[in-house]
């Protein structure tokens, strides 16, 4: 599996696209990102539904699905069928608060950034 993308990766690319951005800073493989901006557009979704849309293996988008979870950029909700037992659907961290986490995960990386340019030479 390749390594996601980082922030090396973000600032050596002259127009990067939302996805790869969100990539960069969440340290999310790129069909993760591309897994939330499906979600965005298809609120609600199966993970087979999901699978269609992305055109990928149902494994592969649940694992995709549960790394989105694990970074709070997507939710989980189970929902009752009618014959019996459920499905859960998913839905996109709505993409305002998405960009305010990806901010503060910029800032406390320029901050540790910042506290190690000052530490250098002090011991």
């Amino acid at each position: 599996m390749a390594d996601a993308p980082d922030m090396d990766d973000l600032m050596d690319t002259d127009d990067p696209n939302f996805g790869h951005v969100l990539a960069c800073v969440f340290g999310i493989q790129s069909h993760e990102s591309r897994t939330y901006l499906a979600l965005l557009d298809n609120p609600g979704s199966t993970v087979a539904e999901l699978s269609e849309v992305l055109d990928r293996d149902r494994s592969n988008v649940n694992r995709s699905l549960t790394t989105l979870l694990d970074k709070g950029l997507a939710e989980r909700k189970r929902r009752l069928l009618d014959p019996g037992g459920y499905v859960y659907q998913y839905t996109a961290t709505p993409l305002p608060e998405a960009k305010e986490m990806m901010h503060a995960a910029l800032d406390d990386w320029a901050e540790d950034v910042h506290a190690r340019i000052e530490a250098f030479g002090e011991s």
